[in-house]
């Protein structure tokens, strides 16, 4: 997959900024309380929205939180979506990067999110033809619109249920409107090792 170099420095920054913000949560009690770094990962099934293609994929990702405003707990997020099957039809990836906002209930943790970034899409079958052009793979922006659902299980660890609406582009000028459902595990990094997470 070619990500541009601007998509790629933004991945980097982020990176950056999650590694900047855990050295100084490790290094201040208080400010841990505040940012909290998590990771997840889990199986994706895509309906892809172009020629009914369906894809069965992996999807692994991070999120930043910085603390509560209002009963809500906003995040930064990067996620990258990878095709294991692709149906026969067309293959999509992506990296994609944004906010999310969080609302917690006892265990549940509600969210909604939106994404943007770049996607690729490969057409199988010798490639798709239009106007006398046949496209072998597309790479676009992607705008992605999601709602999720966390389930704590423990201190560390969390069930995940996300569904993404995802748009991309084409130089042929549809606009293919993946549905993407994910289930997956979060995992949530404590460096002050405290007995309970903080509500």
């Amino acid at each position: 997959m070619r990500i541009s170099p601007r998509i790629t420095a933004l991945v980097l920054f982020f990176l950056a900024a999650l590694t900047t913000a855990t050295a100084h949560a490790q290094n201040d009690p208080t400010a841990s309380q505040y940012l909290r770094l998590s990771a997840f990962g889990g199986a994706t099934g895509t309906y892809t929205g172009f020629d009914d293609g369906r894809n069965l994929g992996i999807t692994a990702g991070a999120d930043l939180n910085f603390g509560r405003y209002f009963g809500l707990y906003p995040s930064a997020e990067v996620r990258g979506t990878y095709p294991i099957h692709d149906g026969g039809r067309d293959a999509e990836r992506n990296i994609l990067g944004g906010l999310k906002v969080e609302k917690r209930f006892g265990r549940f943790h509600p969210y909604v999110d939106f994404l943007v970034g770049r996607g690729q899409i490969d057409y199988e079958n010798g490639g798709y033809t239009r106007e006398q052009i046949t496209y072998h793979q597309t790479i676009s922006k992607v705008l992605s619109p999601g709602v999720g659902l966390d389930f704590d299980v423990n201190h560390y660890f969390a069930l995940k249920a996300d569904f993404q609406g995802q748009r991309y582009d084409t130089p042929f000028g549809d606009h293919p409107h993946a549905k993407a459902l994910t289930a997956g595990v979060v995992y949530r990094f404590d460096f002050n090792h405290h007995p309970h997470y903080k509500k």
